[in-house]
């Protein structure tokens, strides 16, 4: 061989100390993780470029942030945006390139900029607000009503979650010895497989509840079902709850198709997912948003409480209503005895006037009083002539005068 031949490692050092040389600064990079997990303290990323128009890969690239750095930048990062990164986020890192001839290129990241993230993902939150709100369906779960005895329960939880332990005690210890009937669905409440987890558990409890209107449906002008569907249905309404996990990773509830879901369901959905200052896309379209599975519990204790009172309230008016009115209506009775008398005798002294009135009618209409006025009657067989050509030679009629009668032959 003419040419001068390298061994890879040889290379590769070639190709690192270039890179060293002429590559020595540090730099801003903007991009999507595609994937970002944790080794042994160490964070290990894949970062990707899209096209705007098609959204295809059009740059890829192997980024690490080793220990020492991590344990620095990861906390104020979750503590500015309130969330960890994750596969899907938008990121500006602060990177140095680094080349190791056994490992490969990779940009190795001193820091991150969370405010960045932070308006990507404004950005993102706002888009899908606008979307479910072009589309109708932001406010309906707001348009349902919780019923009066909202007592079975469908919970959307992990099974191993401590909020779900702290939302079924809260029940069963509730001050009021109220009874509530919980089912679980349970459901992965944190990472990447909450939207689909959790729209799979609703697809259940709609499955368990045949008599509700079919799902996605909008109501029309009349609004929808006044208890959230068929009084029939399996369940009053749904809880979604999480605790135990990051309260920081609530990314998997900020997604469009879980908030559509929600926003359709056809029976009330009540959130606990969050804390004092977290709010998701999931709690905007829910019909109650609360802080904590125990808060939530709380909010349906309270709402049976209410319930109770009314009944309560109701059941010591009844008795008092009842008395006031059965008093009240012999008051009018009394009324009306002392009144009847003089009534009936009112009403008779007009019917008296207006049979006299009759009788003295139907005098002006007696024949026997015509007659006296010098008036006769013809009759022909009995009856009444009118018309003297009904008459013929040899018929006999009969004249009647105020004394008397007399007949005669028509010749």
């Amino acid at each position: 061989m003419s040419q001068q031949a390298y061994t890879l490692r040889q290379l590769n050092l070639m190709v690192r100390d270039a890179i060293e040389a002429e590559l020595s600064d540090e730099y801003w990079v903007q991009a999507e993780l595609s994937e970002c997990r944790e080794n042994r303290g160490h964070c290990y990323m894949e970062l990707i470029e899209k096209d705007e128009q098609s959204n295809t890969p059009i740059a890829r690239a192997s980024a690490k942030c080793w220990k020492t750095t991590w344990n620095v930048v990861r906390p104020h990062f979750e503590r500015t945006t309130g969330q960890p990164l994750h596969a899907g986020m938008k990121v500006l890192l602060r990177v140095y390139p680094q080349f190791h001839e056994a490992y490969g290129f990779s940009w190795i990241v001193t820091d991150i900029d969370p405010t960045y993230t932070i308006g990507d993902l404004a950005r993102r939150r706002q888009e899908i607000i606008v979307k479910l709100k072009q589309e109708g369906v932001f406010d309906l779960q707001r348009e349902l009503c919780l019923p009066l005895f909202c007592q079975r329960i469908a919970v959307i939880s992990s099974e191993t979650a401590a909020g779900y332990g702290d939302f079924c005690r809260q029940l069963e210890e509730n001050d009021y010895g109220f009874r509530f009937s919980v089912t679980l669905f349970p459901a992965i409440m944190q990472g990447e497989q909450v939207e689909q987890s959790i729209i799979f558990a609703l697809n259940q409890i709609y499955s368990a509840s045949s008599n509700l209107p079919p799902l996605g449906e909008t109501f029309g002008a009349s609004g929808p079902p006044p208890n959230g569907g068929d009084e029939k249905g399996a369940f009053d309404c749904v809880v979604i709850i999480r605790g135990g996990g990051a309260t920081t990773d609530l990314s998997g509830f900020d997604t469009l198709a879980l908030a559509e879901n929600v926003a359709q369901f056809p029976i009330p959905v009540i959130t606990g997912i969050g804390h004092d200052r977290d709010e998701s896309i999931l709690d905007m379209v829910a019909h109650q948003r609360v802080k904590t599975p125990t808060a939530a519990a709380a909010l349906l204790i309270d709402n049976l409480k209410r319930v109770a009172d009314r009944i309560a309230d109701a059941r010591q008016r009844i008795p008092t209503l009842a008395i006031h009115v059965i008093t009240d209506h012999l008051h009018r009775l009394e009324l009306l005895q002392n009144r009847l008398p003089v009534a009936i005798e009112r009403r008779l002294t007009v019917q008296r006037h207006r049979l006299e009135n009759l009788s003295i009618q139907l005098q002006g209409y007696d024949p026997q009083r015509l007659l006296s006025r010098g008036y006769s009657i013809t009759l022909y067989n009995g009856r009444t002539v009118r018309d003297a050509s009904q008459l013929k030679p040899g018929d006999e009629i009969e004249t009647r005068v105020e004394k008397g009668s007399f007949k005669s032959i028509i010749k």
